[in-house]
């Protein structure tokens, strides 16, 4: 056993309920094969309707303190049952990508909040089923993309950040063509909307039972319009220097 691993993360989320009684957990992941980074400390969800795993491929640098973060990687999450069965799970039509955020956001809107425990540490691979660049991930990932933001962001949020949402999957529209995977994107995008209508009625139920101030929900998510850029780079970065070692 490396010194990475930590046995008792899933105690260390249990511990954490006690300080936290109305709160959902994250772990702290670090990348199986490389463990000397991050695969995520809590997911970010931005106000154009993208989310990624916060501080991926960063070095895992020792924290203590508990952090509050918009949402948990379910890999290694903890929920309270109770809440979990009020929100009626995860939402089987997602199959899989941004299922976990979905439920997060649903959990948020419930009044749930969300804490980052760095006690909680484990070892993960991401995608490791599908592959990161697999139709089957680019197809999920855009389609529930969109399915998030329509069935979650309030309605005030949503008609201002509507035509950045717009934006973004117009980009995504335009990046994956460029790379040869149109037929996938626009599958993703074509089916997103063939699927409005059920979502729509599930916006419907989620909307009329927010519980929280809308401030507290816009406050949660990542604001900065230039982040998926800035995070884009970093990324690439960490991942140059990375191969260089």
């Amino acid at each position: 056993m490396d010194r990475h691993t930590k046995p008792d993360w899933l105690e260390q989320l249990v511990k954490a309920t006690s300080l936290y009684p109305n709160a959902f957990f994250a772990s702290r992941q670090l990348q199986a094969n490389s463990p000397h980074l991050l695969d995520g400390e809590g997911d970010v969800y931005h106000v154009s309707g993208l989310a990624w795993r916060r501080n991926y491929g960063l070095p895992a640098t020792p924290k203590i303190a508990p952090e509050s973060v918009f949402s948990a990687c379910a890999a290694a999450a903890l929920y309270p049952r109770q809440a979990l069965l009020e929100v009626d799970g995860f939402d089987e039509s997602f199959f899989a990508y941004y299922e976990d955020l979905d439920l997060g956001f649903r959990l948020r809107l419930k009044g749930l909040q969300c804490y980052y425990i760095p006690q909680a540490t484990v070892h993960h691979i991401g995608s490791a089923s599908t592959g990161k660049s697999s139709i089957f991930t680019i197809y999920h990932c855009h389609r529930n993309l969109i399915w998030t933001f329509v069935k979650n962001m309030p309605d005030p949020l949503l008609w201002k950040y509507l035509p950045l949402h717009l934006l973004l999957n117009s980009f995504s529209l335009l990046f994956f063509s460029l790379k040869n995977q149109a037929s996938t994107i626009w599958k993703a995008e074509t089916d997103a909307l063939r699927g409005i209508d059920n979502i729509l009625r599930k916006r419907r139920l989620i909307q009329c039972d927010i519980r929280v101030p809308l401030e507290e929900i816009h406050r949660s998510m990542e604001r900065n319009l230039l982040a998926p850029l800035i995070r884009k780079m970093q990324r690439m970065k960490s991942a140059s220097k990375n191969n260089l070692l």
